[in-house]
Formats: C-alpha cells, sequence, structure tokens
C-alpha cells in the first residue's frame, strides 16, 4: 500500500493510440466493415513518492478517437489538483463530482463522447485506488463490504427498478461464500467465450480453421458476427457448426444491422444451428423494440449491452423484458461504478450478463468486473448457458499496447488477474507508444 499523505493528482495525460486492424479485417463487422481499434488513453499522474498513477482509456475504432481523447482532456479541471486520499476513499463522490458537472453534463447527459470520457477517468480513478490498496481491481471491490458498494452508485433514475436498501440486501445475500468463490476463481478461472473465429470479413477457410483452434484452445462458445447477406450468414453458421461440433454454443452478433421485423425474420432462419443467443439485432437505444424481437423469436435469447449508453437504459430492458441476457462494457459506460448498478439490477431481475470485450484492453478491464460480479454480487457463474467472459486474441494488440496484464486462458478459463490494479501498465510517456493514425 502507498501512502499519499497529502499527495495530489497533477496531471491528466491522453495519448491518441491506435492500430491498423483493417488491414486483415480483425474486428469486421455488418456495421463496421474497416474497424482500425484504438483507444483514447487516460493517466492520472501524482506526487506520490511512490510514483503512483492510475491508467483508463475508451475503446474506439478510429476515426474520432482524436475527439474521444479531447473529451477526457476536458475533465483535467475536475481531476488535478484533487488530494489523492480524497479521491481513493470516497470513489462514489469522485465519479459523481464528474457527471454532476452542469456545464460538461450538457454534452449528453450522461451518454455518448462525453460520458465515456468520465469513464475513463473513473476507471483510471479506481486503477489508482486499487494500486494505492495493493490489489487488483477486482479484489479492491470484492473485499469491500455491502454498505460501500451501495455507496459507490448513483441511484438517480433507477430507484424504480432498484432501491439502495435493495441493492443492500442483494449484496448481503451474496456476502456468505466470498473467500469460497475467490478460492474457486483462483483454482478454476472463469469461463470464457470468443469471437476471434468471427469476424465477417474473415474467408470461409479462415473462419473454419480458427473456429477448430478455439474449440481445441478450450472454449466452449464462439460467436459469429452476422446482418449483411442471409446466405452468407447461413453458409458461415453451417461452416462454424461443422467446425466446432454439436456441443460448443454458437452465438451471432449483427451489431444494429436490422429493423425490428427483419431482425425476427432473420434470426428465425438461424434455427437450425441451434443458436445460443443472438446480441444487438437492432438500435441499442430501441427497448420496446428488443422486447418485441425477444418475443418472435423465443425461445431463441436475444441481448444487447455493448453500445448501451448508460443505467437508465438497462434499466429500461430490465423492466420491458426486452432481454434474456446483457453485455456490459467496462468503456462505454461512466466506469465501475455504474456497471456495479447495472450489475446489481441484472441480479435483482436475473438476467444472466455476458460481458463485452474484444477492442483493445477490453478483456483484460471486464474479467475484473465479471470476478467481481462473481464474488460479491451474483455469488455464480452457473452452467455455459448463463454467464461467460468475451476474451478475444489480438495478439498483435495486446503485446504493444501498454494496457494492463492480458486476459489469459488456460483451457477455456480466464485466469484470474493478480497484478495490481487493472494490472501493470508500462509508464505512458509518448516516446514509448506506438501511435499508428487510420488513413
Amino acid at each position: 500500500m502507498t501512502n499519499p499523505g497529502v499527495a495530489v493528482i497533477t496531471a491528466l495525460e491522453t495519448y491518441d493510440i491506435r492500430f491498423p486492424t483493417s488491414r486483415e479485417m480483425d474486428g469486421s463487422d455488418a456495421m463496421n466493415a474497416d474497424p482500425d481499434y484504438s483507444a483514447a488513453y487516460v493517466v492520472l499522474r501524482t506526487d506520490d513518492a511512490s510514483g503512483l498513477c492510475g491508467y483508463g482509456f475508451v475503446f474506439t475504432i478510429g476515426r474520432g478517437n482524436d475527439v474521444q481523447a479531447l473529451a477526457c482532456a476536458a475533465l483535467r479541471h475536475l481531476v488535478v489538483g484533487r488530494h489523492v486520499a480524497e479521491v481513493v476513499a470516497d470513489l462514489g463522490a469522485f465519479a459523481r463530482s464528474l457527471t454532476n458537472d452542469s456545464q460538461l453534463r450538457w454534452l449528453g447527459p450522461e451518454k455518448g463522447v462525453m460520458h465515456m470520457a468520465i469513464g475513463a477517468v473513473v476507471n483510471a480513478a479506481w486503477d489508482m485506488a486499487a494500486r494505492h490498496r495493493g490489489k487488483p481491481v477486482w479484489r479492491l471491490i470484492a473485499d469491500m463490504s455491502p454498505e460501500q458498494i451501495v455507496d459507490l452508485i448513483d441511484f438517480r433514475y433507477i430507484t424504480d427498478a432498484l432501491t439502495p436498501a435493495e441493492a443492500l440486501a442483494i449484496l448481503r445475500a451474496a456476502a456468505p461464500g466470498k473467500a469460497e468463490r475467490i478460492a474457486a476463481l483462483n483454482s478454476l478461472g472463469y469461463p470464457a467465450y470468443t469471437t476471434s473465429p468471427g469476424w465477417l470479413g474473415y474467408s470461409d477457410e479462415k473462419l473454419a480453421r480458427l473456429a477448430r483452434r478455439a474449440v481445441k484452445d478450450g472454449f466452449r462458445t464462439i460467436k459469429l458476427e452476422v446482418g449483411l447477406n442471409i446466405e452468407d450468414d447461413l453458409r458461415r453458421c453451417r461452416i462454424a457448426r461443422e467446425a466446432i461440433g454439436p456441443t460448443v454454443a454458437l452465438a451471432v452478433d449483427a451489431n444494429q444491422r436490422w429493423n425490428v421485423e427483419a431482425s425476427i425474420d432473420w434470426l428465425k432462419q438461424f434455427a437450425p444451428y441451434n443458436v445460443a443467443w443472438a446480441e444487438e439485432p437492432t438500435s441499442p437505444d430501441d427497448v420496446l423494440g428488443h422486447a418485441v424481437i425477444r418475443r418472435g423469436v423465443a425461445p431463441m435469447r436475444i441481448s444487447t449491452g455493448e453500445h448501451t449508453q448508460n443505467r437508465v437504459i438497462f434499466k429500461q430492458l430490465f423492466q420491458a423484458q426486452a432481454v434474456d441476457l446483457i453485455q456490459i462494457d467496462a468503456a462505454r459506460v461512466g466506469g465501475v461504478n455504474e456497471n456495479l448498478a447495472i450489475l446489481l439490477m441484472a441480479a435483482k431481475f436475473n438476467v444472466p450478463v455476458f460481458p463485452h470485450a474484444g477492442g483493445v484492453g477490453l478483456c483484460e478491464l471486464v474479467q475484473h468486473l465479471a470476478m467481481a460480479d462473481f464474488v460479491a454480487i451474483s455469488g455464480s457463474m452457473e452452467d455455459a448457458r448463463r454467464r461467460r467472459i468475451f476474451c478475444a486474441n489480438a495478439a498483435r494488440i495486446r503485446r504493444t499496447l501498454p494496457l494492463s496484464e492480458r486476459c489469459r486462458l488456460d483451457s477455456n478459463p480466464s485466469l484470474m488477474p493478480t497484478r495490481l490494479g487493472w494490472s501493470p501498465a508500462r509508464d505512458c510517456k509518448a516516446r514509448e507508444l506506438t501511435i499508428l493514425l487510420a488513413k
């Protein structure tokens, strides 16, 4: 544990980091044909004698990453000069101080580029707090009392779905057995799924080869990107199913491609391939549309979440019974605090959580949220149909980006991260970064 004493945050640095993943169609899907995986990277520097810093980022896919970095920089006046001890002692108050800035709030409110910037800075503060405490982020959350976790959450707008008292009851119910669940994580890890074989721009040969490799590596669920052409989708589903066999789960992701009616018509044609779930069939803001789709394609399960902008939309998805499962994203909403609110609502409504990741650094961050959920909130991984964490193997990116301990896999489970904070990040100076600007 560091001793922050009277240390203050001296700088909020931002970096525009991009990778040319579009060259090999890594990450390609029906809506995002040529993504260059990128990060608007944030460093909170302090004058603590130990060199204490905090690291966070927003994931983007190329153009606009500079805009996102500028949004992160716009928060400097709310962060620089604050006492480290004050921030790490009350991460709930810190997060609310950012979302409640009256002028920046106008650029939302609590959604879009500004809200994602707040999420990056909040996540950097969590990284700093975990390093200060000498723990990984997931363990920092898991070791908190139910009361401490409730104090982190902004319940404004969601008390009609989850009250502080209900959240406290969920957390208290999960408290017994924490030690046993931590031991289980240490020995067994957390189940993982992958989209690495299924990017839409890949050839049929590459799809089949990577799908077989994923099964050999131990994955029990793979996901395919779909949505441009039904004949192509059906052929690719057939190829994937033949490659992975009947016992490995196969999910599909349309990335918001369709209208409500088209979603139903399209998804029904996947029935012969025993699809485990269908993700983002339509606009992430269309709560009632998702509910109609869910009823129209049952028993196929419907999910969304990677582009869901805040806890309010998640609340409505739960209330409208619009989804069978959700994907949280570590860098889309307002950081750890808002994701804790979403996880608690999912627990109340008994909706499984399959975290979204895949982009630069997202797998590494979201594993902490999934493991904290298992230990402190849901208390369950259940079976393969219920909870899985997304790990993708973009090896070139993961070796280069100075973010974190990689999402480690060993015969399917994501192994428990043990290093401090989100996990170690190299000191992020401009000369040490590979910055590849999208053309």
